[in-house]
């Protein structure tokens, strides 16, 4: 499919809700969790595919945590420090995993339950 189908595709149903933010960091999250879990069911056979998957993973977190430390983004401060704290968890985790000591079973499970509370805050929408 090229580039001109796609956008025909995308821009033809009307109905096709649009996307809010929240909507959108659910879709990020779910296609990067799914490369993590991929990663994860496949073991230690596609150390590239983990490698390429726990790098996304990073960058998504260090986007996030760069978004709260900003004085103007408006969730609650706790909720704030909380994903700060979480970022870097992931980051010292993600080392873990990359150097073999660690599973990346722990970050799918962490963006498992970011996903669960963007979607029950009508994240799909």
């Amino acid at each position: 499919m090229n580039a001109s189908t796609m956008a025909r595709k995308a821009y033809a149903n009307p109905a096709q809700p649009t996307r809010t933010p929240r909507g959108m960091e659910y879709e990020l999250f779910a296609r990067i969790t799914h490369r993590l879990k991929d990663a994860v069911d496949g073991g230690a056979t596609n150390f590239v595919q983990l490698a390429q998957a726990v790098y996304e993973n990073r960058r998504l977190w260090t986007a996030l945590a760069s978004d709260v430390a900003l004085p103007e983004n408006a969730l609650p401060e706790m909720l704030r420090a909380r994903i700060f704290y979480l970022n870097e968890f992931t980051q010292l985790h993600s080392r873990k995993v990359l150097a073999g000591r660690a599973s990346a079973a722990v970050l799918v499970e962490i963006n498992t339950s970011i996903m669960r509370g963007l979607r029950a805050d009508g994240g799909t929408q």
